[in-house]
C-alpha cells in the first residue's frame, strides 16, 4: 500500500493551500511571529546586552535597575572611575568625561521609555488573535531608526571622550577594554 500514515496526512492537510493562496499551517505563522518579535527585541539587545555583561562597576544592575537622575549619575561616576583606572587621568579629565557621559545618557533616557513601549505593543499584537503584519512591520522600522538615533548619541559622546584623553591614554584603555573582553571569553 501506497498510502500516507494517518500522521503525514493530518500534516499535509494542515499545510495545503486554501482556495484563497494562503496556508494554514500553525507552526509557520509562531514562527514567523517569533521571528517578529526577535527582530523587535534585536535593538533592546544591543542596548542592553553590553552594559549586563559589564554590569559589575554599574551597580548591582547594570543598566537594569532605577534609572532616575541621581541613581543613573552614580553609576556613570562608576563607570567613569573603573575605565578611567589605570590610565593615568587627571581629575580634570575625569570630571569632563563624566559631564560627557551624563548627558548622553539624559539624551538617551526618553528613548528608552519608547524602546521598551515599542516592546509592550509588540507583545500586545502578537498576542491579538489575528496578526497585523503591517504595524508589526511599522514597529520594527521605528526600533531601526530607534536604535541608529542610540547608536549615533553614543557614538558622538564616546568621540567627545576621547578627545578629551590624549593618545596614550587611549591607547591603554582600548588595551583595558580588550583584556577584559578577552578575560570573558576564557
Amino acid at each position: 500500500m501506497n498510502e500516507t500514515p494517518n500522521t503525514d496526512r493530518a500534516q499535509n492537510d494542515a499545510t495545503a493551500a486554501r482556495p484563497d493562496g494562503s496556508r494554514t499551517n500553525a507552526k509557520r505563522r509562531w514562527t514567523i511571529a517569533g521571528l517578529a518579535a526577535g527582530t523587535i527585541a534585536l535593538t533592546g539587545a544591543a542596548w542592553y546586552g553590553h552594559a549586563r555583561a559589564h554590569a559589575g562597576p554599574f551597580g548591582r544592575h547594570g543598566w537594569h535597575g532605577p534609572m532616575d537622575p541621581e541613581s543613573m549619575g552614580r553609576r556613570i561616576d562608576a563607570m567613569v572611575a573603573w575605565a578611567l583606572a589605570d590610565i593615568d587621568a587627571t581629575p580634570d579629565q575625569r570630571a569632563r568625561i563624566a559631564t560627557i557621559a551624563k548627558a548622553a545618557a539624559n539624551d538617551l533616557a526618553p528613548l528608552r521609555e519608547r524602546h521598551r513601549d515599542a516592546r509592550r505593543k509588540s507583545l500586545e499584537l502578537l498576542a491579538a488573535p489575528a496578526i497585523d503584519r503591517a504595524q508589526l512591520e511599522a514597529l520594527r522600522v521605528e526600533q531601526v531608526q530607534l536604535g541608529d538615533t542610540v547608536t549615533r548619541r553614543m557614538l558622538q559622546a564616546l568621540l567627545d571622550a576621547a578627545d578629551v584623553l590624549n593618545a596614550e591614554q587611549r591607547a591603554l584603555l582600548v588595551q583595558k577594554w580588550r583584556q577584559r573582553r578577552e578575560g570573558r571569553r576564557g
